[in-house]
């Protein structure tokens, strides 16, 4: 716990939820003046208002519930992950993310993580709804400080779009293009209280999360942010070319995300392949988290259980794996990804004690600090992403010959020759649009988006043929894009709690 000198505020979560909200009473914000500040300092200042949003920022990357899995934004991406196919788990290792695998966390409205990440949004967007409202109020004597009360308001707007972003996917059903979207899927709170609140349906979620952002733009623009662990109005931007691309509005994807990357030129090979843990000096990386040496726990952190090296039971029985098709396809293509795992398993350039187990295709993708410094830089947005956003909108718009190009700038920076030597697919119409979604696959292997991505394409998940274990996955190896279970049952607290909610179908 941090003192609000040094910009961080220990939020008090306490685990019950009403309308979609951890409640949170008098403790919210502590009022010892020595570990933390009151609600009325926090609204004292520039500097104390932004201390909230620092805090909220920490809160991406720390776990807020006493299961260590369960360790913010990290956590929530390995979900995602778990749940589909190109991330593997060869064994079930000491159980973490297992029930995940398994598909068992969703269709059961009183498991833990299920409940996860309903309490973790909701309670960023607690924390955003009382900076919106009291931001306006903190006093600005100063020009600079009226800059920060803007960025700090700005980021708070970001923040609850982002959240509710992530609500909508995860608990409601996905969004179809073209149609009127009234499928149900969480309820909106613009305010930081307690009253029931019905689901809103998902057209109107992603309508609010079209108006934070504007807003988050409007009031961030021109703004430098502290460090890439802040929203700034490119973030915004890649945030705009996400949802633009889940909603089928192709168009405005390929204008954001081409905005939202300038500046942000390609890694090269060698940044690629050294362990995804340089965040600030990543000429790549837009938006992300540097886990700070004290702030973190060390069984807890995204590479406790994504790295290859950190000296866990977890990665010492369970490291994580790349599905074996997905890894074939980029065989013989000189795909600097690939190196980033090893079909034999052996790891031998990180000299990795016997006691590690060895399987194929295992990931060394992200390399933690040390054996035993599980700290792993947390990658949210990296300008790859945007390249891969235009190229498969261009796509769907029909110009493959645009999208070829943007695909294979990208290409070049990922082939292992001389980039005059690259050649990129010359595949054509629908083969060309799996090339490029295959392309996603591995560029964003391990960080999220996987779950997602087939639910927004409206894709089954298919585990067979690879180096999935039905001992691990108790034999989930395809699940049907119409099943229920790609919407996550709404957790039993809420039910009990909030007589308005209607629970998913199971």
């Amino acid at each position: 716990m941090k003192n609000i000198a040094k910009q961080y505020i220990k939020w008090a979560v306490v685990l019950s939820v009403f309308t979609g909200m951890v409640s949170c009473q008098s403790d919210y914000l502590e009022t010892d003046p020595t570990t933390a500040a009151s609600e009325e300092a926090a609204y004292s200042s520039a500097s104390n208002l932004m201390a909230i949003i620092n805090g909220m920022h920490r809160d991406m990357y720390s776990r807020q519930n006493d299961s260590q899995g369960q360790n913010g934004q990290g956590g929530i991406m390995i979900m995602m992950d778990a749940l589909a196919d190109d991330l593997v788990f060869p064994s079930t290792g000491n159980g973490w993310y297992i029930s995940t695998v398994r598909w068992q966390d969703q269709v059961n409205d009183s498991a833990s993580n299920t409940f996860y990440p309903y309490q973790f949004y909701y309670a960023l967007i607690r924390n955003a709804n009382l900076v919106i409202a009291n931001g306006p109020s903190v006093p600005a004597p100063t020009a600079a400080d009226a800059t920060t009360i803007k960025a700090a308001i700005g980021e708070a707007y970001a923040f609850r779009a982002f959240c509710y972003y992530m609500l909508v996917q995860i608990y409601g059903k996905r969004y179809v293009p073209g149609a009127n979207n009234t499928q149900l899927g969480v309820p909106i709170r613009l305010e930081a209280n307690e009253i029931p609140l019905a689901r809103n349906t998902v057209e109107e979620v992603y309508t609010q999360i079209g108006k934070d952002l504007n807003e988050a733009a409007t009031r961030l623009a021109g703004i430098a942010r502290a460090t890439k662990s802040h929203f700034n109005d490119k973030v915004i931007l890649g945030l705009k070319a996400r949802i633009a691309l889940t909603q089928g509005n192709y168009a405005a994807a390929v204008t954001a995300a081409q905005s939202a990357r300038a500046g942000f030129d390609l890694m090269d090979k060698t940044a690629y392949t050294a362990g995804f843990n340089n965040l600030a000096g990543n000429s790549e990386w837009m938006w992300g988290a540097t886990i700070i040496a004290d702030q973190g726990d060390s069984f807890s952190n995204f590479g406790a259980y994504m790295s290859r090296n950190f000296n866990s039971t977890n990665i010492r029985q369970a490291p994580k794996a790349i599905n074996s098709k997905l890894y074939q396809l980029f065989l013989n293509k000189k795909d600097v990804r690939i190196d980033n795992f090893d079909p034999t398993g052996a790891h031998t350039a990180l000299a990795l004690p016997s006691t590690y187990s060895k399987f194929p295709y295992t990931s060394q993708k992200f390399l933690a600090a040390s054996q035993a410094d599980s700290r792993v830089d947390v990658p949210y947005m990296r300008s790859a992403e945007m390249y891969l956003i235009e190229a498969e909108a261009l796509a769907k718009l029909g110009d493959e010959a645009g999208s070829k190009a943007v695909l294979n700038t990208l290409g070049k920076k990922r082939f292992t020759d001389a980039e005059a030597n690259y050649v990129g697919t010359s595949a054509t119409g629908a083969a060309y649009l799996t090339e490029v979604l295959n392309t996603r696959r591995l560029e964003l292997w391990g960080e999220g988006f996987r779950f997602l991505d087939l639910k927004r394409l409206n894709q089954g998940l298919d585990r067979t043929g690879a180096n999935h274990q039905s001992i691990v996955t108790n034999n989930v190896m395809t699940v049907a894009n119409t099943d229920l279970r790609w919407e996550f049952l709404i957790p039993r607290a809420e039910i009990n709690a909030n007589p308005l909610i209607v629970q998913n179908p199971l």
